[in-house]
């Protein structure tokens, strides 16, 4: 069993029509502990993924009716196969063949006659490497379980992430954000509440004033969010949107206390949203509030100096645009 709870052997694919080099190279691997699956070439090796899910593929530069650089090109292209990992072997160990494997995005190369020293570390990084980022994608879907059920916690429209996710597209579209920003932005509906998971429902509901024990725990909720978002692959941004959702333009808010643009720029937008989205939400605790109303709300808090009042008035105009529309 691997680090990450599978109980099954990785399985490689080699392809390589020299019947010598490629005997050698599954006898090393199945010494390893290795599921092979082999090949020469002469079939469809596309098909050949697709009925097999390899977890890494060692694949041959030159073939009869492949060209390795092409196919591995194609396959990192594809948005089925480009997280199997490829290592490019070849008799022909030169600095152009080097680059041209960089430039296809291939894992790894080697030189043949292939060298266990040499493959067999070179298989397992790969192999644990992609098995990490299978189980990473995993726990972000429980995540998003998560935050669904907190969500029902306290809404009694249903999932407001929809209107969010709309929101989040079209306002980020409206500043000109690139489609990473969007993409946070859209992520950050879903997960930003999530440290509320250790809340009790007496504190979390609450429709009376809270002490202020309650509001320090309440507060809290910042760190458990960022805590347990930070291992999301490719996606530090959402991080840093939880932890500081809840600052303000003057800095007093939390939980750093930071002013103006000390406030990261997505964090800010998102905390226009999010806002929004929570006075024009019913909640147990709070009617929903028509758009004039929570405008006029968010007016007078950018008035305070609780937010960038450039930003609200973007918004602003933003939100009265998509009504006209």
């Amino acid at each position: 069993m691997d680090i990450f709870g599978s109980s099954q052997p990785a399985k490689v694919l080699v392809v390589d029509d020299h019947p010598f080099s490629r005997m050698m190279a599954v006898d090393l691997l199945h010494s390893d502990g290795y599921e092979v699956i082999e090949t020469d070439g002469n079939v469809d090796i596309l098909e050949t993924i697709s009925v097999n899910s390899p977890d890494l593929i060692l694949l041959d530069v030159k073939m009869p009716d492949y060209n390795g650089f092409e196919l591995c090109s194609n396959l990192k292209q594809d948005q089925q196969t480009q997280n199997i990992p490829i290592i490019l072997m070849t008799v022909s160990d030169d600095n152009q063949s080097r680059l041209k494997s960089q430039e296809v995005h291939a894992d790894g190369f080697l030189s043949k006659p292939l060298e266990r020293m040499l493959l067999l570390p070179e298989v397992q990084l790969l192999v644990q490497r992609k098995r990490l980022y299978e189980w990473l994608e995993q726990m972000q879907q429980v995540l998003f379980l998560i935050a669904q059920a907190i969500e029902k916690r306290y809404s009694q429209e249903g999932s407001s992430c929809a209107r969010v996710d709309q929101l989040a597209q079209a306002f980020g579209e409206y500043l000109n954000l690139n489609p990473v920003e969007i993409n946070d932005l859209i992520l950050a509906a879903h997960l930003h509440d999530i440290g509320t998971v250790v809340i009790p429902d007496a504190i979390l509901l609450k429709k009376g004033e809270l002490t202020p024990n309650e509001r320090e725990l309440i507060k809290q909720h910042v760190f458990i969010g960022e805590q347990i978002c930070r291992p999301l692959q490719n996606r530090q941004g959402i991080p840093q949107i939880i932890r500081h959702h809840h600052e303000r333009w003057d800095g007093s808010g939390y939980p750093d206390g930071l002013i103006g643009n000390e406030i990261p720029w997505l964090a800010q937008v998102f905390q226009i949203i999010d806002i929004y989205d929570a006075l024009t939400s019913k909640r147990p605790y709070k009617k929903a509030l028509n758009t004039q109303n929570a405008l006029e709300i968010m007016t007078e808090e950018a008035q305070k100096g609780w937010r960038n009042p450039d930003l609200v008035k973007k918004f602003a105009s933003f939100i009265q645009q998509q009504e006209q529309q």
